[in-house]
């Protein structure tokens, strides 16, 4: 899953269970400007409260809220493990993506430890004022840049104690975001070494493509409706801004659901802007969406996501079921079978059937009832042969990287060209669908002189 989803999924699972606040601001509590009178939104509309106590939305002027770190906690958490890609800035090793990515950080073995390590991190933060030494080092070096110096100045020389959870109760919080995280990763077709490093296998669902914008929608909307309908005064602004911002989002997603081979009709794209305009806008008719309570909204997002993963699990057994059947049919020796999930996912799958001498194909919708049965067959698939062996592939799948991108690849198809003088070995995944057609998807290629000695090596670009 895209780590944008996974910290989209961190706050929601923070607001819908422990009560998180919004990370840049409280959520409904509104300080007078005039006399510092808080009020609160209820079913009755706005009524002056007390100061916030321990662990309320309110906070003070140089802290953030206990819930609104519980918030923050939680959504690093989910965003944690994908912190493996920084890695790259230090290797040139272009096989880390199957090798070490999804790996360690995302281990079930060692989250108790990420998650301690995390809890510490921030307890500390939250606790100490010993981290301002550190802070004002660096303020020293902004290339003596005075005005920023003194502003940070007066900030560490204000700055409190933040009401922080306790260090059991953050490292609950930790793990928790870890774990979604791991098991977003798990649904996904790409793989995760959930039990690395006792052992470095990739367990796959094959349930939610990796970049799935209906799931993403169904985590991120409930919390803009929290949001909008949380202030009385600034509803109607922030409920048409929203709805402007996401009336092209079904467009976009059609464009590029179409790119990868699994198209969505004008219908439903308009199926889909007509569902936006009804949550975002009809809960501000007679202001009806204020009554509901904040919690409430994000709760809702967290057992529609949870409805959603289900339903894509009863739809990848109907795929699995389809392609078996072809398999079947066709008299096909089967050395590995899957239903992938294609854009956008519940309904379009990719079945793969990989044989002894090559790959099958067979894209299904299954909204269409009537493929089915002797008409499998009849339907539009396709077959990926590997080239026959010679001595460039057999060399080829000598080298140590090449092995790695076999021991990575669940479909992979061998092939085999010469460019002049010069042979070229190139593995594919067919795993990974297609998105552009000038450019491989997930291609290993390994350039050979006319002496047999290895030219170049490296992922496809074009």
């Amino acid at each position: 899953m895209d780590t944008i989803t996974h910290g989209i999924a961190g706050a929601l699972l923070a607001k819908a269970i422990f009560r998180g606040e919004d990370m840049f601001g409280s959520r409904v509590d509104i300080v007078g400007k005039k006399t510092g009178a808080t009020l609160r939104s209820s079913g009755q509309g706005a009524r002056p409260a007390s100061p916030a106590g321990p662990g309320q939305a309110e906070s003070g002027p140089y802290g953030p809220s206990l819930q609104r770190i519980v918030t923050w906690a939680l959504m690093l958490g989910a965003i944690f493990p994908d912190s493996d890609v920084f890695r790259d800035i230090f290797s040139h090793d272009r096989l880390l993506v199957v090798t070490w990515h999804r790996s360690i950080t995302h281990s079930l073995v060692l989250l108790p430890i990420w998650a301690l390590l995390l809890a510490a991190l921030t307890h500390w933060f939250a606790k100490s004022k010993d981290w301002r030494l550190p802070a004002g080092v660096f303020r020293s070096r902004i290339f003596g840049v005075a005005f920023v110096a003194r502003v940070i100045d007066r900030w560490l020389a204000k700055k409190k104690e933040w009401e922080a959870p306790s260090f059991a109760a953050l490292s609950g919080i930790y793990a928790i975001g870890i774990l979604s995280h791991i098991l977003l990763d798990l649904v996904t077709t790409f793989g995760t070494m959930i039990w690395s490093p006792i052992e470095w296998s990739r367990p796959a669902w094959d349930l939610i493509f990796i970049i799935d914008f209906t799931l993403s929608a169904i985590l991120l909307v409930p919390q803009l409706v929290a949001w909008v309908y949380s202030d009385p005064e600034k509803m109607w602004p922030r409920a048409m801004g929203t709805w402007l911002v996401f009336m092209p989002v079904p467009l976009v997603i059609a464009r590029i659901a179409e790119a990868a081979g699994a198209p969505i009709s004008a219908q439903t794209s308009l199926g889909v802007m007509l569902v936006l305009s009804i949550i975002f806008l009809l809960p501000a008719v007679r202001r009806w969406g204020l009554g509901v309570r904040y919690v409430a909204w994000n709760r809702c997002g967290f057992a529609a996501a949870l409805i959603y993963v289900a339903l894509t699990f009863s739809a990848h057994r109907a795929a699995l079921a389809r392609i078996h059947k072809f398999a079947e049919m066709d008299h096909l020796q089967v050395d590995a079978i899957g239903a992938l999930p294609l854009p956008p996912s519940l309904w379009h799958w990719d079945g793969l059937v990989r044989g002894p001498r090559g790959v099958y194909e067979l894209r299904m919708d299954l909204s269409d009832t009537s493929a089915s049965g002797t008409d499998l067959l009849a339907q539009e698939h396709r077959y990926y042969p590997d080239a026959p062996p010679n001595s460039y592939i057999e060399a080829a799948k000598r080298l140590p990287e090449v092995q790695k991108v076999l021991w990575f690849a669940r479909f992979p198809v061998t092939r085999f060209h010469k460019e002049g003088e010069e042979a070229v070995v190139e593995i594919r995944d067919v795993r990974f669908a297609q998105m552009r057609g000038d450019r491989p998807s997930f291609t290993y290629r390994v350039r050979f002189g006319a002496d047999g000695n290895v030219l170049s090596q490296g992922w496809a670009t074009r």
